[in-house]
């Protein structure tokens, strides 16, 4: 069987570059593409090269960012336009293969194995696919290849974005050449907390981690141990499929907060407008839902605070309500009385609405009822046409990001 040919194609500074191509006056200024700093939103969400040559990283926070540029242009993201570039550039990819499966916004995976024989090499496909996005887009895109996905998604970040050319290549071969010496941290799937924790144990490369006692990385993490060890190999055997993102295990929403939240009757709306949310998206998307979970990150970015915890329903649901009458118990039993900035809900544990178990005490059908006349309602006149009272209040955020995508403008 032959070797898989695997290609991950990055959109550089994707915000930013689509605000420059259709602002052609902002070419060769600093730009910076942010959230509402009025509203306690300012985070970066994007900077193009010129603001990053100057210290601007991305997900810092606004004023940060402007202190080491004060220079740069500051504008308001606009998602909608984003999603439609990024589904273009999917119909673009798909004349290369019909393996195309979008990894995020600005990212896509495909398989091109089949299209060798009559588009050339993987860098041949790679280089003519980056002029095509750029005549098409004016968006400059780097590329990943591998024999696999882990492989394209590292020769992509690592290589690729510091390379003259947008393109590396990550054979199976060259791993311990190129892989190995680099920090833990670099290694896909591999966050903060995880890189400490093997940090702790010793492991301070990615070539370390390849390395290391198998049964030992079992005994600490079980199966995610030997995932972790076979990544540092190179080793991934999971398929390019468009039905990646077809079913989830997981509906959520989360928002940040317009100021701290210290008052828990001000928490609980939030809580209250995350669930209707939540529960909306599932119905939008057939599931009921068993456990939700609520993660709150308390204000103090010194001393960080706050929680995760999730609790496990009697029975499987898709009401706004249920919910919420779970995400405040939880913040009850867990919030420490610190003022918080942000806050998010998950719905998980899904399974389809096509059957479920009726309940005698739960009022199922009531509440199937009265959702579909909300959904009724929400999808002819907008999110915002019917909410709860207490969205009125100071604390209620709903009617503000109905106007978003996202958390975004749209």
């Amino acid at each position: 069987m032959n070797e898989r040919a695997i290609l991950l194609v990055d959109m550089q500074s994707f915000y930013a570059s689509v605000e420059k191509v259709e602002a052609p006056h902002l070419k060769d200024v600093p730009l910076i593409v942010s959230g509402d700093p009025e509203r306690r939103s300012g985070v970066v969400l994007a900077a193009c090269p010129l603001a990053k040559k100057r210290g601007v990283q991305n997900a810092s926070r606004l004023w940060e960012a402007q202190e080491k540029c004060p220079e740069a242009v500051v504008v308001r993201p606009r998602m909608q336009r984003y999603l439609d570039i990024s589904v273009m550039i999917t119909e673009l990819l798909e004349q290369y293969t019909d393996l195309v499966e979008p990894y995020s916004i600005d990212e896509q995976f495909l398989d091109i194995t089949g299209s060798l024989t009559l588009l050339g090499s993987p860098r041949e496909i790679a280089q003519n696919i980056q002029t095509t996005i750029m005549n098409q887009t004016g968006i400059y895109a780097r590329v990943g290849i591998g024999p696999n996905k882990v492989l394209a998604k590292m020769a992509c970040d690592h290589f690729a974005k510091k390379n003259s050319s947008g393109i590396y290549e990550l054979r199976a071969d060259s791993v311990s050449a190129d892989l190995w010496p680099l920090p833990i941290g670099k290694l896909f799937g591999v966050g903060k907390r995880m890189e400490h924790h093997l940090k702790r144990m010793g492991i301070s490369t990615i070539g370390t981690l390849a390395t290391y006692p198998l049964d030992r990385l079992k005994k600490r993490w079980g199966i995610n141990g030997e995932i972790l060890q076979r990544t540092a190999l190179g080793h991934d055997p999971s398929p390019v499929t468009v039905h990646t993102h077809n079913e989830q295990k997981a509906v959520g929403h989360h928002m940040t907060l317009p100021h701290d939240y210290a008052s828990f009757e001000d928490i609980k709306v939030a809580l209250l407008e995350l669930s209707e949310e939540v529960a909306r998206r599932a119905r939008f998307k057939h599931y009921l839902g068993q456990t939700v979970s609520v993660g709150v990150r308390g204000a103090d970015f010194s001393h960080p605070t706050g929680f995760h915890r999730q609790i496990k329903l009697h029975s499987p649901t898709q009401y706004g309500t249920d919910i919420a009458e779970a995400a405040i118990q939880l913040c009850q039993q867990h919030w420490d009385g610190q003022p918080i900035r942000s806050v998010g809900i998950t719905l998980s544990q899904l399974q389809s609405d096509s059957q479920y178990q009726l309940n005698l005490f739960d009022h199922h059908v009531q509440k199937d009822k009265l959702s579909k006349v909300f959904d009724a309602i929400h999808i002819k006149y907008g999110p915002a046409a019917l909410l709860h009272a207490s969205s009125l209040t100071s604390a209620g955020q709903a009617y503000h990001r109905a106007e978003k995508i996202g958390g975004h403008y749209k």
